[in-house]
């Protein structure tokens, strides 16, 4: 009997032996559990709300692609998720001359929207200034040397980080804005893409993700 609970109790112990620990790098993952997600899936626009009758749609190519349509007037389209902090990354190319942005923390009514517009313009507009619809205009406009950080006609990679009341933003790796404002950082709503009234725009957007914070 003796021999049958020793021989058991050998079994158990190197049965535990044999359980690989847990390493550094599986408690880093649960420890960040924040990873990109993508907010454009490449096929349609599932997770979007389209607002007013501009053209939104997407190309062979999987490209999200926003068109001034017979109307010329503005339209949106925001997500069916609102975020509150998070670092967003979006991918653009403008096809023609035009008015474009990127909104954050906002929300739309028919095609008024309110929020905070990281701006997405021909050069000399201040593309990756904060604009303010409905409200107070230009809340800052970037440095006019950084301008040549846009490829007008080839892609362009904006990145926007928002975390209570400060904003930044990013073009193809510069750094073209910081503010902190205390009305920016009590709001929470929508990603939403825009296009401007007046006709002949055309802009191509991709690999739309978001990290929240």
């Amino acid at each position: 009997m003796k021999f049958m609970v020793a021989a058991f109790a050998l079994i158990i112990l190197l049965a535990c032996n044999t359980q690989k620990p847990i390493s550094g790098e599986m408690i880093g993952k649960n420890a960040h559990s924040s990873e990109w997600e993508s907010l454009f899936n490449g096929e349609n626009l599932d997770g979007w709300i389209k607002y007013g009758t501009e053209l939104w749609y997407v190309n062979e190519e999987g490209e999200l692609v926003c068109e001034s349509g017979p109307d010329k007037a503005y339209g949106y389209l925001g997500t069916e998720e609102t975020f509150k902090d998070f670092e967003l990354s979006v991918d653009f190319l403008q096809e023609a001359e035009g008015n474009s942005g990127i909104f954050i923390r906002s929300s739309i009514e028919g095609t008024k929207i309110t929020g905070w517009q990281a701006e997405v313009a021909p050069p000399g507009m201040n593309t990756g200034g904060i604009y303010e619809s409905y409200g107070r205009g230009w809340l800052i406009k970037p440095d006019p040397a950084k301008d040549s950080a846009l490829k007008m006609g080839e892609w362009n990679t904006m990145k926007i980080r928002a975390i209570g009341d400060q904003v930044t933003t990013w073009l193809n790796g510069t750094e073209m804005i910081s503010i902190t404002d205390e009305k920016i950082g009590d709001a929470q709503g929508q990603i939403a893409l825009q296009i401007h009234d007046g006709g002949g725009i055309k802009v191509k957007w991709k690999d739309i993700k978001i990290k929240e914070l």
